[in-house]
């Protein structure tokens, strides 16, 4: 069984591209802290992360570096070629479900909540959610 669980935090913002297709793929890093014993200091281990069409567009649309984030998906390993010619071998995770930690960094832009100017009218009642319930899915 092929299967990878990480909780980290993204180490940039995610770079969405589309294929000659037409598909969307997002590619970041995430960093993920390694456990420690009291003596040694914290040290992260750092994934290439790879999401695909829908995922790949609310990463892009919604991650942002620091965001805390849980992926889960498989390994991938796959081979190119080097400008100079020689061979090389990379491995990253392939997200099939990401799931939103944490709070919003600072640097994090909401673009799913409207600005309201008289908070007391009746048309704000409810307007606000919690930030785990703004992400669509």
């Amino acid at each position: 069984m092929n299967k990878v669980i990480l909780v980290g935090h993204l180490a940039i913002d995610p770079e969405v591209r589309y294929t000659q297709t037409g598909k969307a793929v997002a590619s970041f890093r995430l960093a993920v802290n390694k456990r420690f014993s009291h003596n040694q200091q914290n040290t992260a281990d750092f994934f290439n992360i790879i999401a695909w069409q829908k995922l790949a567009e609310i990463c892009g649309n919604n991650l942002t570096k620091g965001r805390q984030i849980l992926v889960e998906g498989f390994l991938q390993t796959r081979t190119y070629n080097a400008d100079d010619g020689s061979k090389r071998y990379t491995t990253e995770v392939v997200a099939q479900n990401i799931e939103f930690m944490g709070k919003k960094t600072e640097n994090t832009v909401d673009k799913s909540k409207t600005q309201v100017n008289d908070e007391n009218s009746a048309d704000s009642f409810g307007s606000e959610l919690p930030p785990d319930e703004e992400i669509p899915f």
